[in-house]
């Protein structure tokens, strides 16, 4: 016994699905139902894999805490020995 899935599936694999919306669409077409307005939005916006947290290739390597590295010397007065 089929499945109502598998009657789906085979409807939509020999176009029975796609002549009865063609068909629909024709007959409401030409009774003025339908108004065919093309409205196209290229809008798309993409993150880095790696910004998504994806695991990148290659040799891992684990976060390690920023050295701490003196600042440089913003007035004379910073600097030792200077005075």
């Amino acid at each position: 016994m089929d499945r109502v899935y598998d009657l789906f599936r085979r409807r939509q694999r020999d176009g029975t699905w796609a002549r009865i919306v063609t068909q629909l669409q024709a007959e409401a077409d030409s009774k003025g139902l339908i108004t065919w307005d093309v409205n196209v939005d290229s809008t798309v916006c993409r993150a880095h894999q790696h910004a998504a947290g994806a695991a990148k290739r290659g040799i891992s390597r684990r976060s390690r805490p920023a050295e701490s590295l003196p600042s440089p010397p913003t007035t004379d007065l910073d600097v030792p020995g200077a005075a």
